[in-house]
């Protein structure tokens, strides 16, 4: 009995070994297409004009996680992050040696666990017809990719999927009792694990959630309900966004590094797969904390075996470029990416350096100049907490939505 336990601790710390060795430090930078086409670019910290998945690897990243629209040009929003545009992305990834994730949302623009609209040409199906898209969505843009010679190496069936997906046939009905209210879901859910299974056998299917500070509440609510719906995962995705003031902190209500790090652990205990923060970022304006505060989560993170790695979210946005559409829907500028306004990454990104890419050189924004915020009142405000303000540093200034 002492040899096999032996033997079993010995497999754990080899796993434990390859996981380290293999974590994943990457970015979804699905805008950046778009962003090159309304004339940016970016440059490397020593002013180098540089292609951008190039940068990233110079960065130290080695993993790029790139979102699938169905049809976003029907939408309005224009044909970006549909599957030409995504191969385009993928192509460039993998010309740089970087591993690829796919994140299909199952919708023609954002989902998030308030949002899953259908796609327009799905609107109307029956529940066996959206299965049926699903399928064929994803093999369609899978098959694509391996045309090219492209294998993603995970891919993520629905985008912060909390309430379900494609709404209302695969939204989550929380009156019903036991795993009843995930019926619906999880034969969509389970129409593309297959779906992927059948292009790319070896591919981690991940399904994501959002707020990784509780997602293991209630011995992992969310997974446990899925499983006794039959649902199928091979990775368990979640979004982690630090809150700007209590990132460090211990208690259990708010986004902290702390809980993320405990929601990781026991997610990847109960359900026994890896876990990704497959998103996070932090606001932008405040580059030292931030570095601080992606540092910390990396510091977190990496000693855990349970923990496959974590990716940045939109990084190469500097707070003022925007997609054309927002100014349809009123939307401001991302305000949690992690490059300057001259296209140079900050130092936020430095805890994504694989410590040998003299990573520390990225650096800040250099403004001096004092910030100063107003709510939309015209109120000045010392230490501004959550919602919209008017950020002045400088002769800059701009609203900021801060988490």
């Amino acid at each position: 009995m002492k040899q096999i336990i032996t033997s079993i601790l010995f497999l754990l710390s080899a796993t434990s070994a390859d996981a380290q060795s293999a974590f994943v430090r990457g970015a979804d930078v699905s805008w950046c297409t778009e962003m090159e086409a309304s004339g940016r670019k970016f440059y490397d910290a020593n002013g180098q004009e540089t292609e951008l998945f190039a940068l990233l690897k110079q960065i130290g990243m080695n993993a790029v996680r790139l979102r699938v629209w169905v049809n976003p040009e029907g939408y309005g929003y224009g044909a970006w992050c549909d599957k030409a545009d995504v191969l385009k992305k993928a192509e460039r990834a993998h010309q740089q040696g970087l591993d690829v994730m796919i994140d299909f949302h199952y919708s023609d623009f954002f989902a998030d666990p308030e949002r899953q609209e259908k796609p327009k040409d799905w609107s109307g199906y029956t529940a066996e017809q959206l299965k049926t898209a699903v399928a064929d969505h994803t093999k369609d843009v899978l098959t694509a990719l391996k045309q090219k010679g492209i294998e993603p190496k995970w891919v993520q069936v629905g985008n912060e999927t909390n309430n379900g997906f494609l709404f209302e046939k695969g939204k989550i009905d929380w009156d019903k009792k036991g795993s009843e209210g995930y019926t619906g879901y999880v034969a969509l859910s389970n129409a593309g694990y297959d779906a992927v299974k059948e292009v790319f056998p070896e591919a981690y299917v991940i399904v994501h959630i959002a707020n990784a500070y509780k997602a293991a509440e209630s011995n992992g609510l969310f997974y446990r309900k899925f499983k006794e719906a039959g649902g199928k995962f091979d990775m368990i995705g979640l979004s982690h966004y630090p809150d700007w003031k209590d990132w460090n902190s211990t208690k259990s209500d708010v986004a902290s590094n702390t809980n993320a790090a405990n929601s990781v652990k026991t997610l990847g205990d109960l359900f026994n797969v890896p876990v990704m923060i497959t998103e996070t970022g932090f606001p932008q304006q405040d580059v030292e904390t931030g570095s601080l505060v992606m540092t910390d989560l990396f510091n977190k993170m990496k000693p855990l075996p349970q923990c496959a790695g974590i990716l940045y979210w939109e990084p190469e946005v500097d707070g003022v470029w925007k997609p054309d559409y927002y100014d349809t829907v009123g939307w401001d500028a991302y305000a949690m990416g992690a490059f300057t306004t001259d296209g140079k990454p900050t130092a936020i990104l430095a805890a994504f350096g694989d410590g040998s890419t003299g990573i520390h050189t990225v650096p800040a924004i250099q403004n001096d100049a004092p910030t100063q915020w107003y709510d939309l009142k015209g109120r000045q405000h010392s230490a501004p907490t959550k919602g919209l303000y008017i950020m002045k540093k400088g002769q800059e200034t701009r609203k900021v939505l801060l988490p």
